[in-house]
């Protein structure tokens, strides 16, 4: 990203912010990319998403799912211009942890959210307070501009926590939480404080090589992998490759993380498809075994920081029913008791290595 952008006194003694400006404080992203209607944020870098070959997932990779800008202001107002293209999720504005503004958005948009009490109402001196935007985490957004009102300061969010990477499928991206902040990889990064980047692509985590160099490349203090559903789904890869691509897609993420926590979780519990058997002869309870053998010969051959999340311990076949909407994809509750259960075995994992 580029460095400090011009900024301008508009009406009400608005001050502009580009999307470049550092003092926004993006987080889960690896690049803005500028565009004639605003800025792109992108949690895979543009340049090496042909390699997938997949037009699908390049659109995916341009959904904002998790990213969201921090600042500490004592502003009296944030003002958001935006651009949300086919989006079925609302924006959250989160202030000092608590939820303070959900809005649906289509098409152009500018958006003012009241901070603080105007002048006459606070005290003389009101102090700055921890602002998050998370944008919709389906559909493409482009930012134009942030503005800030009757502000004295406005700065990066503190974000001293641990930096957590976490790449899956829809399950991951989340398809019906209440809002972007509440989806279980939301919950779970702000029970801790963690840092997420959310990797999650609806119907297209097939182990693609650059998403694993992506990884590779970024900072990480913990990694977590929920693999398996889509290959069920789209029968990906056979009972002979399916082993192996987990164990090559973990060796490159360690070229980069030698030492980090990497948390594996095989598949969650989907009823119909438990004993079903997919176009190239795999059900998902085959594939979560083979994932699981995965992990335990990468162990073998010396990796010392794999863990593996049982799926189903996570979402029992028992308790499917009440977990998701449509036998795969959490509902807003269920995100709640995913962000629980997973948190618990992300927190294990990352207790040895003394985070």
């Amino acid at each position: 990203m580029s460095g400090p952008a011009e900024t301008g006194a508009g009406p009400r003694g608005t001050e502009w912010l580009t999307p470049d400006d550092p003092r926004l404080g993006w987080d889960g992203l690896v690049e803005l990319e500028r565009l004639s209607g605003g800025w792109l944020p992108r949690r895979i870098p543009a340049e090496r998403l042909a390699t997938t070959l997949s037009p699908n997932f390049s659109r995916l990779a341009a959904m904002p799912a998790g990213i969201r800008c921090g600042v500490r202001t004592d502003a009296e107002e944030l003002v958001l211009r935006l651009s949300v293209e086919a989006s079925d999720a609302p924006l959250d504005v989160v202030v000092d942890g608590s939820l303070a503004l959900r809005t649906e958005v289509d098409g152009e948009r500018e958006i003012t959210v009241p901070l603080a009490p105007g002048p006459a109402e606070r005290p003389a001196a009101t102090a700055p307070r921890d602002v998050e935007v998370w944008l919709p985490h389906l559909g493409r957004v482009l930012v134009s501009e942030i503005g800030f009102r009757g502000h004295g300061t406005v700065r990066p969010a503190d974000r001293p926590g641990l930096r957590w990477v976490a790449y899956g499928s829809s399950i991951t991206q989340s398809m019906f939480p209440s809002g972007p902040s509440r989806t279980w990889t939301a919950l779970i990064a702000a029970e801790h404080g963690w840092r997420l980047h959310n990797l999650g692509f609806s119907g297209e985590a097939h182990l693609d090589p650059v998403v694993a160099r992506t990884i590779r490349d970024r900072p990480a203090d913990l990694v977590s992998l929920e693999l398996g559903i889509n290959v069920h789904t789209r029968g990906t890869y056979s009972e002979r490759s399916w082993a192996p691509a987990v164990c090559g897609f973990v060796d490159t993420i360690r070229d980069g993380h030698p030492d980090v926590p990497i948390a594996v979780i095989t598949p969650l519990s989907s009823p119909e498809r438990e004993d079903s058997a997919n176009r190239v002869g795999l059900t998902l309870a085959q594939l979560r075994a083979q994932t699981e053998e995965a992990v335990r010969v990468l162990e073998r051959l010396g990796d010392k920081n794999l863990h593996t999340v049982d799926g189903l311990g996570i979402a029992p076949v028992h308790e499917a029913d009440g977990i998701f909407a449509d036998g795969l994809h959490p509902t807003a509750d269920g995100e709640h008791v995913l962000a629980a259960r997973i948190g618990t075995a992300l927190r294990k994992a990352v207790t040895p290595a003394g985070l």
